[in-house]
C-alpha cells in the first residue's frame, strides 16, 4: 500500500474506490499517458489510464505477470503475439505472462481504460521510477531492472 513515498505492497483492502478517485491519490506520467492507481496489493496492481492520441506502449512482455485491459473510452490498436487487433469501449483484452504484446492509440480522440496486472510484482514502483521521464530509452532501462522486457526496434511489423 502508499506509504508517503514508498509503496508497500500488503494483502488488498476492502472498500470502494470512488469514480474519479485513486484508492492512493498516486497519478504517474509516462511519456504522455497518465495512469491513476486504484488497488496495489501483493496480488494485484489495477490503474486507470488517460492515453491521448498518439500515444502507446511499444512491443513488451512481463514475464511473471498476467494483465487485462478493460477499453472505457475510446479504441486501441493492439499487438498481441503475432497480429493486429482494435479493442474498444467495453472489449477486455487477455494478456497472459510472457506474452508479447503492444498498444497505441492511433485514433482522433483520447482513450481510456482499466488495467491490471497480477500479481503485482514491481509494476508500482516501476512507475514511480518512470515518472515524468522523457527518454524512452531510459524507460526501457529501467523497466527492465523491474521485470518488464521491451522488445528490440523493428522486432514487430507495424509497431515502429
Amino acid at each position: 500500500m502508499f506509504d508517503g513515498d514508498e509503496i508497500i505492497l500488503g494483502p488488498l483492502p476492502k472498500g470502494i474506490t470512488r469514480a474519479g478517485e485513486g484508492q492512493y491519490q498516486r497519478a504517474w506520467n509516462v511519456l504522455g499517458h497518465t495512469y491513476w492507481a486504484k488497488a496495489i496489493s501483493e496480488t494485484s496492481f489495477a490503474f486507470e489510464t488517460l492515453d491521448p492520441p498518439g500515444t502507446g506502449v511499444p512491443p513488451h512482455v512481463h514475464p511473471t505477470q498476467d494483465e487485462h485491459i478493460h477499453v472505457l473510452d475510446g479504441v486501441f490498436t493492439l499487438y498481441l503475439d503475432g497480429q493486429w487487433e482494435k479493442a474498444g469501449p467495453g472489449d477486455t483484452v487477455l494478456m497472459p505472462k510472457g506474452l508479447p504484446h503492444a498498444y497505441y492509440n492511433k485514433e482522433q480522440g483520447n482513450a481510456r481504460a482499466l488495467f491490471w496486472v497480477s500479481p503485482s510484482g514491481r509494476l508500482p514502483q516501476l512507475f514511480d521510477h518512470l515518472h515524468d521521464l522523457t527518454d524512452p530509452d531510459e524507460v526501457v532501462r529501467v523497466s527492465a531492472m523491474h521485470d518488464v522486457e521491451f522488445l528490440p526496434p523493428g522486432t514487430i511489423p507495424g509497431a515502429d
